[in-house]
C-alpha cells in the first residue's frame, strides 16, 4: 500500500479484537482516510507488536497509530517505526521504557472492571459477562455487551508484566482520550498519563468503550490527528459525518 496520505492504523485492547472499531472505521472510510485494523493475538507484548508491526510493513506513507486501552501498550512500542508520525490513545496505558502495564495500575485504586477477571486454568484471562455489561461497556445495550463478551479474545496471564523497551510517545505528537465514566481503567490513570505525555487531550463522558458508544466523537480524534500530520485536502477535514 503506497499512499501519501497517512493511513490510520487500529490497534483493540484486551479481551476484545478488531471489530472493537467496527463503528469508527466507516466514519474514517467516509473522509477518505484509508485505515488498517489490527487482529493481536494478545498471548504477549511481543507478538501483539509483531502483528501491528506486520500492518506498518505493508503500508509506505505515512501512519497515525490509534491504540484502545491495552491497545496503548502495543502502540508505545510498535510506533517507534518511523513510519508513524503521530499517536492516539483511547483510554489507553502509555508505559514508559522499562515499564510495564502493571506497574501504572497497581499505583492506583482498582477500578470495578479489576474484579470480573475470570481465570481459565490454561494461563489465559477472561472478563466476565458481568464484566462487559456493567463495568466495561456500561453505556451500550445490555445485548451489544454481551456481544462482546463472546467475541473476546483470551488473555495471557503474563502479558500486563510484560516491560516495553521504547516509549514511541517521547518522540511524536501525542492525542488522548480519556473517559470519564471507565470502570475498567482508572480515570486518574488516564488523566496522569495524558499529562506525562503532553498530549492533546479530549475527555468524554463515556465508559471504557467509548469507540462503540462514541465513535463520532473518537473518529474526530483521529481526524483531527491524522490533519496535524500531513495537509489533507479541505474536504477530507471538513465534510460532514
Amino acid at each position: 500500500m503506497d499512499r501519501s496520505e497517512p493511513t490510520v492504523v487500529l490497534v483493540h485492547g484486551a479481551w476484545a479484537d478488531g471489530s472493537s472499531w467496527q463503528h469508527v472505521i466507516p466514519l474514517l472510510l467516509n473522509k477518505g482516510i484509508p485505515v488498517i485494523a489490527v487482529q493481536n493475538p494478545t498471548t504477549s507484548l511481543a507478538e501483539d507488536v509483531a502483528a501491528t508491526q506486520r500492518a506498518l510493513d505493508a503500508i509506505k506513507g505515512p501512519v497515525v497509530l490509534v491504540g484502545h486501552s491495552w491497545g496503548g501498550a502495543v502502540i508505545t512500542q510498535a510506533g517507534v517505526d518511523p513510519k508513524v508520525k503521530a499517536l492516539v490513545f483511547v483510554a489507553a496505558f502509555a508505559p514508559e521504557a522499562g515499564e510495564s502495564v502493571g506497574d501504572p495500575v497497581g499505583a492506583h485504586a482498582a477500578p470495578p472492571g479489576l474484579s470480573r477477571i475470570t481465570e481459565e486454568g490454561t494461563n489465559f484471562l477472561r472478563m466476565s459477562v458481568d464484566g462487559f455489561v456493567h463495568d466495561v461497556a456500561q453505556d451500550l445495550p445490555g445485548d451489544e455487551a454481551r456481544v462482546l463478551a463472546v467475541v473476546q479474545a483470551p488473555l495471557a496471564k503474563t502479558t500486563f508484566g510484560e516491560k516495553v523497551t521504547e516509549a514511541a510517545w517521547t518522540a511524536r505528537p501525542n492525542w488522548y482520550v480519556v473517559s470519564t465514566e471507565d470502570r475498567a481503567v482508572s480515570v486518574d490513570l488516564q488523566r496522569e498519563l495524558a499529562a506525562r505525555m503532553e498530549a492533546k487531550t479530549t475527555e468524554l463522558n463515556a465508559s471504557h468503550m467509548s469507540l462503540l458508544s462514541m465513535p463520532e466523537a473518537v473518529a474526530d480524534i483521529i481526524v483531527d490527528a491524522v490533519a496535524a500530520t500531513a495537509p489533507l485536502q479541505e474536504s477530507l477535514v471538513t465534510a460532514d459525518w
